[in-house]
């Protein structure tokens, strides 16, 4: 079976971290497109309108692989690729830094801060992890090797180089990586810990939380109680499964609810997810492996420390 045609490299540089948008031109057996500009109004016409997409082109901001601007009136041709940038529409600072605990040359771990997605995503696009690092460490290629929720503070690791990127995400994808979480939750006496919580998590496209239903096991999660003061416990969770959201949906089902979640167990308003003053308590303290390029053993720890824990 032949492998897959690399896509060719991209004629325009990153805007704001983020790359340009590649398009090839289908196949069109019947004559639909007579033109590049018929063709990519009915493609995005949709979304964007179809007088925005003319004045795109007008502005020359559709190019060829040579990186010259193409023209609305230029003969369709399947199989060309054509690239641009979207329009960015601003959004809202996260107003907390990105920390880079480990770089070299084909690794950098960061410690994310809550509220932050680690890769562009819907409403998130320049304010992810991932372009922040890209303009701030003039590193165009760099690309995570897994993703961390966006309410979600602590580590996430990201590939320097695109050839050493799959290996790294076998590791996550083959569960060889140790990942420790800590969170904050209300403290229960009557509940027995530590205890492994197995149960089949769905979550479905749309829908803001994930459920938990019968049949199969499809996630694992240890819980321990670490400490406690008053009436909240801190508590260290070690994932063998990374089902979406599924330790605050564990913890949910324990009557543990994590402090400040917005979804879990009650699903709250529009923009309490957003609260820049209640970051969700949960934090990725530690990544432990063993690197699949080198062959050393790897292990990073967060700096930093969930707001909600009361002081002495």
């Amino acid at each position: 079976m032949r492998g897959r045609r690399k896509p060719p490299p991209a004629p325009l540089p990153q805007r704001a971290g983020i790359d340009a948008v590649r398009v090839r031109l289908p196949e069109d057996p019947e004559g639909a497109w007579r033109c590049v500009g018929e063709h990519l109004v009915e493609r995005f016409g949709g979304a964007i309108g179809a007088a925005r997409v003319a004045e795109m082109l007008d502005e020359g901001r559709f190019v060829g692989a040579d990186g010259v601007a193409v023209r609305g009136g230029e003969p369709y041709a399947a199989g060309r690729c054509l690239w641009f940038h979207r329009d960015f529409v601003p959004e809202e600072p996260v107003p907390f830094p990105v920390r880079v605990v480990y770089r070299d040359e084909r690794l950098v771990v960061a410690d994310k801060p809550h509220f932050l997605a680690t890769m562009p995503r819907g409403r998130h696009i320049t304010e992810t992890a991932v372009a922040r690092l890209r303009r701030e460490l003039e590193l165009p290629a760099l690309q995570p090797a897994h993703r961390l929720d966006r309410l979600t503070a602590g580590l996430v690791l990201f590939v320097v180089r695109p050839e050493d990127r799959g290996a790294y995400q076998t590791l996550f994808r083959d569960r060889l990586v140790r990942k420790e979480y800590e969170a904050l939750a209300p403290y229960d006496p009557d509940l027995a810990l530590p205890r492994t919580v197995r149960s089949r998590i769905v979550k479905e496209r749309g829908v803001l939380a994930a459920r938990e239903e019968a049949g199969e096991a499809n996630s694992e999660s240890r819980i321990e109680l670490v400490e406690r003061r008053g009436a909240l416990g801190r508590y260290r969770l070690l994932p063998a499964t990374g089902r979406t959201h599924q330790l605050r949906v564990h913890m949910n089902a324990l009557g543990l609810p994590i402090v400040h979640d917005p979804l879990y167990p009650v699903v709250e308003e529009e923009g309490a997810a957003d609260d820049f003053s209640r970051p969700l308590q949960l934090l990725a303290r530690v990544l432990e492996f063993t690197d699949p390029v080198g062959g050393e053993p790897r292990r990073f720890e967060s700096g930093r420390r969930l707001s909600a824990w009361p002081d002495r």
